[in-house]
């Protein structure tokens, strides 16, 4: 590599290497950076060779240096950046009439004098500064602890997974790393290295982090988080350097989809990319790579939302994170409405969170996965069409027929069954008006009322049509006698406190069920509920019938729900 090659020579034959290692800037050594001279108007500064494109840190942000040169009317040397973060910069590349650099933000850039840039130092200089100990120092050393002093006896074995030899984890976060340093020494210092968090350093191409991955011939995980890259011009050849590698971070490095589909020959058995806020719009179908790729994050891109099932083809793909890319709809075309799709044939988790969806249509798509298990869809207008966010996560239910795990709550079996009897019952009036009929051979309803409820047929053919008087409109309730406040206690499990809650009084007993089991964490047991009054004390009232409200029961402002299971 060509960073590797720069180390060993010089251009300066009076400065020896082994003195270069030592010198520390603001604790930034230059051991790994040929250097060369430039002398103008008077002013000596040093600059690596290749100094443009080469990445760079001033006060505390990163940039990339686009120019080296003079900037008239001024005198002497300046850098051209273009800094990661824009608002650090001041213009777009241009100064006074005359462009110098280009940069992707209007803001982007801004000249620095080359004395106050720091170009970073090298992995393994990196490495010795974060986990080095002395352990001659630690080992035996009298520490004073209150009034007792106290020998250090037994730290032998954490120091000794301290040694750098032993290290299986390393995370070099902030440290301005910029390439790897004097040949092989990585392999010879760190060769057990399984996992290797970079984010937020000063590495410019793939070409120095291959330089520094090939050495650590252990390494399954990598997070380059927050670096910008050069795109590798033999991506493939490169591919020895990753040959391990199952987990990658790529968060806010500002690379397009098709720059990770032309790096992809690099990860031949990548399993997990993540890839939040980045510069992803438009995704393109991934031929011949990322083909072994089980979970994709593609958070915080704002995406063209026709272009998501461009991704069908990843046939081994199980979680997809889709949240806050402007998601609206989805259409999985090749299945008819209540069949499956053959998209996303292993797709387990889907998080939608933080998007657009407005549409219960996009929901009875979601039914077409075959896979689905889990699903994440907080704060999207579909979520608010519903004062009650109970209901609307009962709709989910009802909807989705294989979800376990909504909103990362889990969907045990009785509340599955009651959002499904609810379901029935909310749109069976529905249902007879466009043609339905509790006759098998008479029940013919529309083709619209089946393409906005797939699922109904099969969920009335599951619990039976519903009752006419099931049907029947609760008549409404002025709105000082619509919140009861009832207490839920637990007569036979003395150690959990009453909770009070403010209930309506139109709420299902279905739904009370589905509130307690997340109250008081019961998953797969069997709730069996009661109420007393005060008008009527040493008397307690079954309540057995989820499809009626509370209301039905007469339940009153103060009275109290015994809970018990089995």
């Amino acid at each position: 590599m060509l960073l590797c090659q720069g180390c060993t020579s010089f251009s300066s034959p009076s400065i020896p290497k082994e003195d270069l290692v030592k010198v520390q800037t603001r604790s930034l050594r230059r051991s790994e950076m040929r250097i060369r001279e430039v002398d103008q108007c008077g002013m000596a500064q040093q600059l690596p060779e290749d100094a443009v494109g080469r990445r760079l840190s001033c006060d505390g942000e990163r940039g990339t240096v686009r120019y080296i040169g003079t900037v008239p009317p001024t005198t002497g040397l300046w850098l051209g950046v273009e800094w990661d973060n824009p608002e650090r910069g001041k213009h777009d590349g241009s100064h006074e009439g005359v462009r110098y650099f280009t940069c992707r933000h209007p803001t982007g850039g801004s000249f620095v004098r080359p004395k106050k840039a720091s170009f970073g130092v090298d992995f393994l200089t990196a490495v010795k500064q974060r986990y080095e100990l002395d352990l001659d120092q630690a080992i035996g050393e009298e520490v004073r602890i209150s009034t007792k002093t106290v020998k250090m006896v037994g730290f032998e074995s954490i120091m000794e997974k301290q040694r750098m030899e032993n290290l299986a984890e390393v995370a070099l976060i902030n440290c301005e790393v910029s390439g790897p340093g004097p040949e092989n020494e990585i392999k010879k210092n760190i060769p057990n290295v399984v996992s290797l968090d970079l984010s937020g350093n000063l590495l410019s191409s793939w070409e120095v982090v291959a330089a520094i991955t090939e050495q650590l011939e252990k390494l399954q995980v990598l997070c380059l988080s927050h670096n910008r890259f050069s795109i590798a011009s033999s991506p493939s050849n490169l591919s020895p350097a990753f040959s391990n590698l199952k987990v990658l971070t790529l968060n806010s490095c500002a690379v397009t989809w098709s720059q990770v589909l032309c790096c992809a020959p690099m990860w031949p058995h990548i399993e997990e990319l993540f890839l939040n806020d980045n510069d992803i719009t438009e995704l393109q179908r991934p031929v011949d790579v990322l083909q072994g790729l089980k979970v994709l994050d593609l958070s915080n891109n704002r995406l063209v939302q026709e272009s998501i099932l461009q991704l069908s083809n990843l046939s081994r793909l199980e979680i997809l994170n889709l949240s806050s890319t402007g998601l609206s709809t989805i259409h999985l075309s090749d299945a008819l409405s209540g069949t499956k799709t053959a998209m996303f044939p292993a797709m387990k988790i889907l998080l939608l969170d933080d998007n657009k969806i407005s549409e219960w249509g996009v929901i009875n798509e979601l039914d077409k996965l075959s896979a689905l298990v889990q699903l994440s869809c907080k704060r999207n207008p579909l979520m608010d069409l519903d004062k009650n966010h109970e209901t609307t996560r009962q709709l989910l239910i009802a909807r989705i027929s294989q979800l376990e795990i909504l909103n990362r709550s889990q969907v045990l079996q009785e509340e599955r069954r009651g959002a499904e009897l609810d379901y029935c019952k909310k749109f069976g009036r529905a249902w007879l008006q466009a043609g339905g009929h509790s006759d098998p051979e008479k029940n013919h309803p529309s083709a619209e009322f089946m393409a906005q409820h797939p699922r109904y047929l099969t969920l009335i053919q599951k619990y039976g049509a519903p009752e006419e008087d099931e049907l029947k409109e609760q008549k409404p309730f002025a709105l000082k006698d619509q919140l009861l406040t009832v207490t839920f206690e637990c007569p036979e499990e003395t150690d959990r406190k009453p909770i009070q809650k403010k209930l309506p009084g139109s709420m299902i007993v279905q739904k009370v069920r589905g509130l307690l089991y997340r109250l008081l964490k019961l998953p797969g047991t069997e709730l069996r509920l009661s109420y007393t009054s005060s008008k009527m004390e040493g008397k307690e009232i079954e309540i057995d019938n989820d499809l009626k409200p509370l209301q039905f029961y007469s339940i009153e402002d103060g009275d109290r729900i015994l809970v018990r299971w089995s």
